[in-house]
C-alpha cells in the first residue's frame, strides 16, 4: 500500500498539489474558529442544589433540608459522588455525575426529585439549582464604583441597585453567559421597622401588621365593559408606590380611628441582611459582579461578547459610575497563547536549522520543513472536527522534530541516493559532461530511494502514533488534561505520516535540484568528521562489548533507584499571573470587622508591593452562593503587573512568600496565598480549596473537631506543609431560645406562633413588593435596628388568646451558647478536613511523611476513619492508571517492532533503546530538581516511541547488509566475528547521519519548552525535559550499546 501511494503521488503531482492546497484552506479556517483557553476544563460534571433557609441553624439545615434532599437525590442514575455543606440559613449540595452524562439530562433528573421532596421541607425554604458552569466559568470579575469626585453622590445601596437592575439585567442576555452574580453593597428594601412600645400601646401584634401589609398591596382586573361603542378594561390599582403609601396602610380601626402602620413602625429604606461584602484597594466597600460562562461555550467568543456588552452598558450608567474589571481571564489566555506560539516558532526554526545543516541541501531542508505547517494545519482541522480546544495541554506536547522524523528519513535517503547515482554517472561520463537528471529520471530515483526506506520510516512513525493511544484511555481529571494532548499529537503525526507518503515524494521529485550531487557539502564534511571520531570509539566498544552492556545495565539500575527519590506531583501549577489570598479569622467574626481587616490587608499589600495593580476582597458569600464561605472568611484577589515590572521578587514563589509574611503582621488574621483558577478548581473538584486534605469521617461533630485538631498538630512541622486550615464546624456564637413547653401549654401558646414572631421581628418577613418602573424591591417587616438586641429578644411580646401579651422570657430561656457553624457531608457521611498547601517540596514526598506519622500516632475511635483528598488524590488516581497504560504502550511497541523486522531477537535489540532512553529522562529530571509528574509520565511515553525509531533504522541497515553480503571464505582469513563486526561498523557509519538528525530534530524541537519561563511553561517543562534527556542518552547508547548487543547475540 505504501509503495502504491508513493508511486501515485510522484506520477500525479497535480492531484497531490490540489489536495495540499485544500488542506491549507481547511486548516486555516479550522484554526480561525478553534476555541482557545489557557488550560483544559477539568471540572467534573456537576449540578449544585442551593437551598436558602433563613430561619434555620446549621444542624437544623442539615436535619430538615440537606439530609432529606440528599436522600431523594441519592439514586439518580450516573451519579457518582455527593458533597454538601449545611450552614446557618444555607444548604449547598454538589452532585457529581459521570463525565459522559448529559448535563441537561442530569439537571432534569435533579429537578424532578426536588419537586417530589419539596413538600417535606420546612416552610419558607427556597431550593434552586446553581448555574450550568464549571471551574473555568468565572470569566469576568468586575466592580461597579463611583469615580473620584462622585464618591459621596452614590451610596453602596445605589451602586448595588445599578448592578442588579442595569448591569446584571443587560449583561444576562449576552450569548454564552449563564449567570451574572452580584456581590457586596446593600440590596435595597422597603423596611417597616416596628417600634415595640408603640405596638404594645396600640394593642397590636406583629402578625396583624404583617397581614395588613399583605392585604393592602395588590392590583386586580375586572374584565371590561362596553360603552359608546368602545371597550374599557377595568383595573383596580392598589399597589403601594412609596414609603408614604406603606405608612398610610391601616392595620385596624379602634372607635372609628384607624391605626396606621406609620403609627407603630418607622417606614424607611433599608437593606437585606448581608452575608458578604466586597472591598477594593483599602479604600472601603464597593459592589462587584461576576459573569459566569455557560458550560461548553467558546471562551474567546463569550469574553468578546461580554466586553462589547460592558462597553454598551457603560454608556447607559449614571454619570460618575464606572465598571472596572479586576479579574479578566483574557490576560492569562493571551499570555499562555503567546508562550505556546513562541515555543512552537522557536522549536520550528531550530528544527529547520538542524535539517539544513545535516542535509547540506537547503532545498531538501525546505521540503522537510514544509511538512511542519502542513501537519499542524491537518491537526487544527482534526481538532475542530473532534471538538478539541486549543490550550496549554492540547498544544503543549507538539514537537516539530518528532513530526518530521519520517520526512527526514525519506529526504535524507533521497539526497544520499542521488549522490550515489551522480558519482556513478560521473564515472561513466567524461569529466566535462554536466550531470543533470531529467524529470522522468528524477521521479524514478526518488521513487526507488523512498520506497527502499519507506517501510522503516513508516513503521517508526506508526509506533510514535500508537504509543499515544493508551493515553486516550485515561479517565477522570488526568483524562481531561492529557487525552486532548494525546489526540492532538496523534493528529499532527498522522498528518505528517500521510504527507510523507504523498506530499514529500512529490515535492522531492519536483523541487530538489536536478543537477549532479558530486561536490561535497559542509554537511558531508561534518559527517565525515563525526564518523572519524565515532569509528575508533565504536571499535573500542565492540572490543569490550560485555563491559559496555554491563555498564549500561548498571546505569539503568542506578536510574531506577534515582527515580524513587524524585518525589511526585500531579502536574506543575500554572502561573496564572494573579494571586488569590485565602483569608480567615476566628469563628463568629462580624462582617463589619472583616471589612475593616480586609481593607487593612489591601492597604498593606498596595503600600509594600509595587507589583500589584489592584486588590479586591470578596468576603462571605455572593448572592448566588456557589462558593458558600462564612463571613469570617474572604478571598482577596490580587491582580499583578507583568513579571517584567516586578521589583520585590524575581519568582512567583518568592513574591507569595513575602506577601504571606507581610499579612502575618495583622493580628488574628490567617492568610494563605494560592491562585484564582487553581483555588476554584480545587474546591469544585474536591470541595476543598487547599492542595491536599486529610478528610476524617464520623458521626459526632465534637469528636471530629478533636481529631482534626490532633491531626493539625501532628503534621504542622512536616517539611512542605504550608497554611494548615482546619475546617471549622463548631464554636459559632449563638443566642438560643429554648422553649419551655410546660409554660407554653399553660398560656395556650404554640411553637409555631412564637417561631413566626421571632423570625419576622429579627430575620424579617417579606410582606410584598414595591415597583419602581421595572425595578422590584421587597417590603420587609422587622424590628427597628435599634431594638434588635439581646434585651429586646428577651422582652419580645408574645400575644395570648385573650388579647394580652407576655414577654418571651416567661415562655423560654434565652441564653448564649456556642453551636455548630457548619456540617459537611461526603456521600451522606459527616466529614471534617484538615487542608494545607504544599510549598518548597513535592506533594508525594510530603504526603508520604504525613502518612507515616498518622499511621503511627493517630488512633481514631471506632466507626471513624480518614483518607486523603485534593491533588494527592488526583496523583494517586493518575499513577494507578499509568501503571496500566505504560506497560500496554510498551507491549504495543514490541509487537509493532516484531511486525517491522519479523524477528523477535532483533525486535528486542531495538526495544533495548527504551530503558536506555529512560536513563536520560530520569537523570534530566533529577538534575533540574523536578519531581515526577503526570506531565513527565506523558513525556516518557512520547520518548519511548521516538527512541525506537533510530534503533529500527540501525537494525534495518544491519539486516539489509546481512542479506546482501556474501559469506567470506575462511581461507581469505576473515572470520565470522570479523564479518559481523565489519557489518556493524559499516551499518553504523552509513546510518550515523539519519540517527543523529532524527534525534537532534526531535530533542531540539522541545528545547524552547524546556528552557522557557513564559506563562504556562511550567506545565510543559517536565515533558520537554524528559524527552530531551532521554533522547540524548538514547542516541548515544543506541550508537554504542545497540551494536554491542547485536554483536553479543548475532551468530551469523
Amino acid at each position: 500500500m505504501f509503495q502504491k501511494l508513493i508511486t501515485y503521488s510522484i506520477r500525479h503531482k497535480l492531484v497531490v498539489g490540489v489536495f495540499t492546497i485544500a488542506l491549507v484552506i481547511w486548516g486555516i479556517v479550522s484554526l480561525i474558529h478553534l476555541p482557545f483557553d489557557s488550560t483544559p476544563d477539568i471540572t467534573d460534571n456537576q449540578v449544585q442544589v442551593i437551598t436558602q433557609a433563613p430561619s434555620l441553624g446549621a444542624q437544623e439545615v442539615e436535619q430538615y433540608v440537606t439530609t432529606p434532599v440528599e436522600m431523594a437525590l441519592a439514586n439518580i442514575p450516573e451519579l457518582k459522588e455527593r458533597r454538601s455543606i449545611s450552614r446557618s440559613g444555607l444548604s449547598v449540595i454538589t452532585l457529581v455525575f459521570d463525565d459522559d452524562a448529559d448535563i441537561y439530562w442530569a439537571r432534569s433528573q435533579v429537578s424532578q426529585m426536588l419537586t417530589q421532596v419539596e413538600k417535606d421541607l420546612p416552610k419558607n425554604v427556597e431550593t434552586e439549582m446553581g448555574p450550568i458552569a464549571t471551574g473555568l466559568g468565572e470569566i469576568y470579575h468586575y466592580t461597579v464604583r463611583a469615580e473620584k469626585g462622585y464618591e459621596h453622590k452614590y451610596s453602596l445601596t445605589q451602586l448595588r441597585t445599578i448592578q442588579d437592575w442595569i448591569v446584571r439585567k443587560q449583561l444576562s442576555g449576552t450569548p454564552g453567559v449563564t449567570e451574572v452574580s452580584g456581590w457586596g453593597g446593600y440590596v435595597k428594601q422597603y423596611e417597616v421597622a416596628i417600634n415595640t412600645d408603640k405596638l404594645n400601646a396600640s394593642n397590636l401584634t406583629v402578625s396583624e401588621v404583617f397581614d395588613a401589609l399583605e392585604k393592602n398591596n395588590a392590583n386586580t382586573g375586572g374584565s371590561y365593559i362596553e360603552e359608546n361603542s368602545n371597550q374599557y378594561f377595568i383595573r383596580g390599582i392598589g399597589v403601594v408606590k412609596s414609603l408614604e403609601d406603606v405608612a398610610n396602610i391601616a392595620v385596624k380601626t379602634v372607635n372609628g380611628t384607624p391605626i396606621k402602620i406609620g403609627d407603630v413602625a418607622k417606614v424607611q429604606l433599608g437593606h437585606a441582611t448581608r452575608f458578604g461584602a466586597v472591598t477594593r484597594n483599602g479604600e472601603g466597600e464597593v459592589v462587584a459582579g461576576i459573569a459566569i460562562m455557560l458550560k461548553g461555550e467558546n471562551f474567546q467568543e463569550v469574553i468578546r461578547n461580554v466586553k462589547l456588552r460592558i462597553e454598551q452598558i457603560q454608556k447607559s450608567l449614571p454619570e460618575g459610575v464606572v465598571i472596572e474589571p479586576f479579574i479578566d481571564r483574557t490576560n492569562l489566555v493571551d499570555r499562555v497563547e503567546g508562550t505556546i506560539a513562541r515555543n512552537l516558532i522557536e522549536g520550528g526554526l531550530i528544527v529547520i536549522f538542524v535539517l539544513v545543516i545535516f542535509l547540506g541541501n537547503w532545498r531538501a531542508g525546505l521540503v522537510v520543513a514544509s511538512v511542519i505547517p502542513l501537519s499542524m494545519l491537518f491537526a487544527f482541522g482534526m481538532m475542530k472536527t473532534f471538538g478539541i480546544d486549543g490550550n496549554l495541554m492540547s498544544l503543549g506536547a507538539i514537537d516539530f522534530g518528532m513530526i518530521v522524523d519520517s520526512a527526514v528519513i525519506i529526504v535524507e535517503a533521497v539526497v544520499a541516493h542521488l549522490g550515489v547515482k551522480s558519482i556513478e554517472r560521473k564515472a561513466r561520463n567524461s569529466a566535462d559532461t554536466p550531470i543533470r537528471f531529467s524529470q522522468a529520471e528524477m521521479d524514478e530515483e526518488v521513487h526507488d530511494s523512498a520506497s527502499r526506506i519507506r517501510k522503516s520510516a513508516a513503521f517508526g512513525e506508526i509506533i510514535i502514533m500508537i504509543v499515544y493511544i493508551p493515553l486516550m484511555t485515561l479517565v477522570g481529571i488526568e483524562g481531561k488534561m492529557f487525552r486532548p494532548m494525546a489526540l492532538t499529537v496523534f493528529f499532527a503525526i498522522l498528518g505528517a505520516f500521510i504527507l510523507s507518503l504523498t506530499y514529500v515524494p512529490m515535492a522531492s521529485a519536483l523541487f530538489l535540484s536536478k543537477k549532479g550531487y558530486v561536490r561535497k557539502t559542509f554537511s558531508d564534511r561534518m559527517i565525515e568528521k563525526l564518523q572519524g571520531w565515532y569509528r575508533p570509539v565504536l571499535e573500542w566498544v565492540l572490543a569490550r562489548y560485555k563491559d559496555v552492556i554491563t555498564g549500561a545495565v548498571s546505569l539503568f539500575c542506578m536510574s531506577a533507584v534515582a527515580f524513587h527519590f524524585l518525589g511526585g506531583e500531579f502536574i506543575p501549577s500554572l502561573e496564572e499571573g494573579d494571586f488569590a489570598v485565602e483569608m480567615s479569622m476566628s469563628q463568629g467574626t462580624s462582617l463589619s470587622q472583616m471589612v475593616e481587616n480586609c481593607s487593612k490587608a489591601e492597604k498593606l499589600l498596595k503600600a509594600e508591593y509595587p507589583e500589584i495593580k489592584q486588590v479586591v476582597s470578596r468576603i462571605g458569600s455572593a448572592e448566588i452562593p456557589t462558593d458558600p464561605m462564612p463571613v469570617e472568611r474572604a478571598d482577596i484577589m490580587v491582580a499583578l503587573k507583568p513579571k517584567a515590572e516586578w521589583t520585590s521578587a524575581e519568582t512567583t514563589a518568592e513574591l507569595m512568600e513575602k506577601m504571606e509574611e507581610t499579612l502575618k503582621t495583622i493580628p488574628g488574621l490567617k492568610a494563605e496565598i494560592s491562585q484564582p483558577i487553581q483555588m476554584r478548581n480545587n474546591e469544585l473538584l474536591t470541595g476543598i480549596k487547599q492542595d491536599v486534605a486529610v478528610k476524617i469521617f464520623g458521626d459526632n461533630l465534637d469528636v471530629l473537631t478533636q481529631q482534626a485538631d490532633k491531626v493539625s498538630r501532628m503534621i504542622k512541622n512536616v517539611p512542605g506543609v504550608s497554611g494548615i486550615f482546619v475546617e471549622e464546624v463548631s464554636g459559632l456564637p449563638q443566642i438560643q431560645v429554648k422553649y419551655n413547653h410546660e409554660r407554653m401549654a399553660a398560656y395556650g401558646v404554640t411553637v409555631d406562633e412564637i417561631n413566626r414572631i421571632l423570625e419576622t421581628t429579627f430575620a424579617g418577613a417579606r410582606a410584598g413588593a414595591v415597583y419602581e418602573g421595572d425595578k422590584k424591591f421587597d417590603i420587609v417587616l422587622r424590628l427597628d435596628p435599634k431594638e434588635r438586641n439581646f434585651q429586646s429578644l428577651q422582652s419580645l411580646r408574645i400575644p395570648l388568646a385573650g388579647g394580652e401579651s407576655i414577654p418571651l422570657s416567661q415562655l423560654a430561656d434565652v441564653v448564649y451558647e456556642p453551636a455548630p457553624a457548619q456540617v459537611s457531608h461526603e456521600n451522606g457521611a459527616r466529614r471534617i478536613y484538615v487542608g494545607f498547601n504544599v510549598k518548597g517540596r513535592d506533594v508525594q514526598s510530603t504526603v508520604k511523611d504525613i502518612q507515616s506519622i498518622l499511621d503511627e500516632k493517630l488512633k481514631l475511635p471506632e466507626g471513624y476513619y480518614y483518607n486523603y483528598g485534593g491533588e494527592f488524590q488526583n496523583l494517586q488516581s493518575a499513577t494507578q492508571r499509568l501503571i496500566i497504560v505504560v506497560p500496554v504502550a510498551l507491549i504495543i511497541i514490541l509487537l509493532l517492532l516484531y511486525a517491522t523486522v519479523k524477528n523477535l531477537r532483533e525486535s528486542l535489540f531495538v526495544f533495548s533503546a527504551i530503558p536506555l532512553a529512560a536513563i536520560g529522562g530520569v537523570w534530566a529530571l533529577w538534575l533540574r530538581g523536578m519531581p515526577f509528574s503526570i506531565s513527565a509520565g506523558v513525556g516518557f511515553i512520547a520518548l519511548f516511541g521516538v527512541a525506537v525509531l533510530n534503533g529500527i533504522v540501525l537494525i534495518g541497515q544491519m539486516h539489509q547488509m546481512q542479506k546482501q553480503a556474501a559469506v567470506v571464505p575462511e581461507e581469505n582469513g576473515a572470520s565470522l566475528a570479523a564479518v559481523i563486526q565489519k557489518r556493524i561498523i559499516d551499518s553504523c557509519m552509513i546510518r550515523l547521519r539519519p540517527v543523529l538528525m532524527t534525534a537532534l530534530v526531535a530533542s531540539m524541537g522541545f528545547l524552547p519548552m524546556a528552557l522557557s519561563h513564559g506563562d504556562g511553561a511550567e506545565v510543559q517543562r517536565p515533558l520537554a525535559t524528559v524527552v530531551i534527556g532521554g533522547l540524548i542518552t538514547s542516541t548515544l547508547l543506541t550508537l554504542l550499546v545497540l551494536p554491542a548487543i547485536y554483536k553479543m547475540f548475532t551468530k551469523k
